[in-house]
């Protein structure tokens, strides 16, 4: 990837929005116009009752399953949507929309700013996660669908299945998060500063006017990621796999380069990362996921009082990042707003990132929560 502006590429289809009246976000700024890209599987049955609406996490982007167009590896989501899988596309039309923000076709600090003909650059506005849900709310008008069967996602995609049954609820039949909380907490936020700083620090940052230049502070974003996925896995998982094994040597280097295999392993994700994602897009992004707050004044029950979408909650015993005691308090602070909630804590072994892997009890939880909304919604 050569971190030029990516408002061009094809993964999937774009949509061109707020055409007849802006999208003001929480900061005050407006977005008119302004693309978002998505991708489809399934048919859209008659009522258009059958829509699963799929929100991605940070690190994600529109390419649920299938291969993508980019990197060739297998959509993020594979394992659960497709032909007689959990979200079976055999029965439900699967949708899932690139973030306002993102770098994949939809509106974003490479897209062009019409006011300067130019890429918005660092002057794209900051964003919150209730802003790219209302993004997603107006895709759902351009589309023609007055409702969704199911919104789903985990980590910055549960935020957003959250906050769509806050702001939406009649249009949400009913919602599914894992491995999230109410709020961002001040760990969760001191990491994304980390990593933001590191990319801030990078001396091909240009103070953010890297676009054109040849140079993109690539080496401070692969540092971002690898904070990152170090977060997202568990101390136990990275023990049993690396403990403290060399990597291509048989004793330490006594340099600073790579000994340990651990350390490879984060080199490799953060290499990876910056081959399909743009450093000003992951500022954007983790400032809108610390922005998140389902209820600034502490009273979630107080804001979800009166809405009626049934809502499944998982939790990883090992997410260090989003700890299982968040979303047990959120599961919580719904049933006292008299929401129907599935909660469970699944045991498994790779910390945050369980949400993305085979988790047999997670996915035997979904199927039985997606099946059962199914019947009542009249979608055998």
């Amino acid at each position: 990837m050569n971190h030029e502006p990516l408002h061009d590429r094809a993964l999937g289809e774009r949509a061109v929005l707020a055409e007849t009246a802006p999208l003001v976000l929480a900061s005050g700024a407006r977005l008119e116009r302004f693309p978002l890209a998505y991708k489809t599987y399934g048919r859209l049955d008659a009522a258009r009752s059958n829509v699963i609406l799929v929100a991605h996490a940070l690190s994600g982007d529109q390419v649920v399953a299938g291969p993508h167009p980019l990197t060739g590896r297998r959509g993020w989501w594979d394992r659960l949507v497709g032909p007689g899988r959990i979200l079976d596309t055999d029965r439900y039309f699967v949708l899932c929309a690139n973030v306002p923000g993102g770098c994949m076709g939809s509106v974003g600090p490479g897209s062009i700013d019409p006011e300067t003909g130019r890429p918005y650059g660092p002057d794209f506005p900051g964003l919150t996660i209730a802003d790219m849900v209302r993004a997603e709310a107006l895709l759902l008008d351009h589309l023609g669908i007055e409702d969704v069967f199911l919104v789903i996602g985990g980590s910055m995609g549960g935020m957003q299945a959250l906050e769509w049954v806050r702001l939406f609820p009649g249009r949400v039949f009913a919602a599914a998060a894992f491995a999230v909380g109410a709020r961002h907490s001040a760990q969760q936020i001191a990491l994304h500063a980390i990593g933001r700083q590191a990319i801030l620090n990078d001396p091909d940052y240009q103070d953010g006017r890297y676009y054109g230049t040849g140079r993109a502070p690539v080496g401070g974003l692969a540092v971002a990621r690898m904070l990152a996925h170090l977060s997202y896995r568990s101390p136990q998982e990275l023990e049993a796999r690396f403990g403290r094994a060399l990597q291509d040597r048989t004793a330490p280097s006594f340099g600073f380069g790579i000994d340990y295999q651990v350390e490879s392993y984060l080199a490799h994700h953060g290499h990876r990362f910056v081959e399909r994602f743009d450093p000003l897009s992951y500022l954007v992004i983790t400032k809108a996921m610390d922005h998140f707050d389902l209820a600034p004044d502490g009273d979630v029950t107080a804001v979800f009082r009166g809405r009626e979408t049934p809502l499944m909650l998982a939790a990883y015993d090992t997410d260090w990042l989003y700890p299982p005691a968040e979303t047990a308090a959120l599961a919580a602070a719904l049933e006292a707003a008299g929401l129907a909630v599935d909660f469970a804590v699944h045991e498994a072994l790779t910390g945050h990132d369980s949400f993305l892997l085979e988790v047999p009890s997670a996915d035997r939880a979904l199927k039985r929560f997606v099946e059962s909304c199914a019947a009542r919604r009249g979608l055998a």
